[in-house]
């Protein structure tokens, strides 16, 4: 279940980024974009794919919601050539191929998993990482090159992934610190990323975020929280992530990437 949650957010994010490019393409202004339907819609879809993938994060391991994840590459690519026509190179068809092969070892790969239950050292650690995050992304948005700003943002979703990982959710959750470490990563995230696609070129952005994205917080799953995989598995689950990285950064420079974008 918790497996389709992250699916249906991959999903999600990836057609939200061609409803949003559709509804952008169609208006003559900045404020017409952000009234057309379908533009509102993809944010929506943004922030509904957001929620899943956090529900997700609560029972399976990071690394394997972020191969997931960055699987929404795939998505946006291939909708992309058929909402907006935009073209897929022999390449973009091979790496949506890899992309599902290489989610499909990952599935298999991943053990069932118990949920996370840091000691206080590390929620506190991980809460107070949101500073020099934030002071990293404003000096790389201030004075760095938009990929730098980029791998930052991937590094701050990446802390947005681990906190939603390690945060236990009751009845006083928004007391809890990692709660709101977990907004202030996102913002980060959100802010360092449209910075970063403002100045720089989509593909190298896009693909240095999801670099980042995957690999750094996947590590600290397994060594903060014990992330695992089935018994002689660890081979596969390693491919599986190094594929789908690949593939998403293959796609980053897709057209249809830079169209939907």
């Amino acid at each position: 279940m918790s497996l389709l949650l992250a699916l249906a957010a991959a999903f999600g994010y990836g057609v939200a980024s061609v409803l949003q490019a559709s509804g952008a393409r169609r208006s003559p202004g900045m404020l017409q974009t952000l009234r057309a339907p379908a533009y509102l819609t993809g944010i929506c879809l943004d922030l509904v794919s957001w929620l899943l993938s956090l529900a997700a994060l609560r029972v399976l391991p990071v690394y394997q919601v972020q191969a997931v994840l960055a699987g929404s590459l795939a998505v946006t690519v291939v909708a992309a050539r058929v909402m907006l026509k935009a073209r897929l190179r022999g390449r973009d068809v091979a790496a949506v191929a890899v992309t599902v092969v290489a989610l499909a070892a990952l599935a298999a790969a991943a053990g069932p998993q118990a949920p996370a239950a840091p000691p206080t050292a590390i929620r506190l650690a991980l809460a107070l990482a949101t500073v020099p995050v934030a002071l990293a992304g404003w000096a790389a948005a201030r004075h760095g090159a938009p990929n730098v700003a980029g791998a930052v943002a991937g590094l701050a979703f990446g802390g947005a992934a681990l906190c939603a990982r390690a945060v236990g959710f009751s009845g006083a959750f928004l007391l809890e610190p990692l709660v709101w470490a977990l907004a202030v990563f996102g913002v980060t995230g959100m802010l360092l990323y449209a910075h970063a696609l403002e100045h720089g070129q989509v593909g190298p952005v896009t693909a240095l975020l999801w670099i980042v994205e995957v690999i750094v917080p996947s590590a600290a799953g397994v060594l903060l929280f014990g992330d695992d995989v089935r018994t002689g598995w660890a081979p596969v689950a390693v491919t599986a992530v190094t594929a789908t990285v690949a593939a998403a950064a293959v796609l980053a420079h897709a057209p249809a990437t830079a169209a939907a974008q």
